[in-house]
């Protein structure tokens, strides 16, 4: 019990199923969208051009814009994949909490910026 209280760790251990979870349903979410993605390449014309790789995203479903929607999600789970395993990896390696600290807020605002940039490329087609 030398570790309860003031003197506590800040360790990440209470984290553990939610967080192999969300790493798995992520996965899956990037698996289908690449599929559909592959499957958006077979039935492209063999030389695609600019207007053909605009159209992978730009098809719709009753005026929905589902491609791009589906790419944005596809977007947010790689984010939330990639925050889960650099936090995974910042708390296994780096044992200063500060510096762990510092590191994860860097991460966290790369990832934000990095997302709203591709969210703006693709609604920006």
């Amino acid at each position: 019990m030398a570790n309860v209280g003031s003197k506590r760790l800040v360790v990440g251990a209470h984290y553990g199923l939610k967080d192999w979870l969300a790493q798995r349903i992520t996965a899956i979410v990037m698996l289908i969208y690449t599929l559909v993605l592959f499957v958006g390449l077979l039935i492209a014309p063999a030389p695609m051009q600019y207007a053909d790789w605009v159209g992978l995203f730009n098809w719709t479903l009753f005026g929905f814009p589902l491609g791009k929607i589906l790419a944005l999600i596809a977007i947010f789970a790689l984010a939330y994949h990639a925050w889960i395993g650099v936090r995974d990896i910042w708390m296994d390696y780096v044992k200063p909490a500060g510096i762990r600290l510092t590191l994860q807020v860097l991460t966290i605002i790369w990832l934000i910026i990095s997302v709203v940039y591709a969210a703006q490329i693709l609604w920006g087609i």
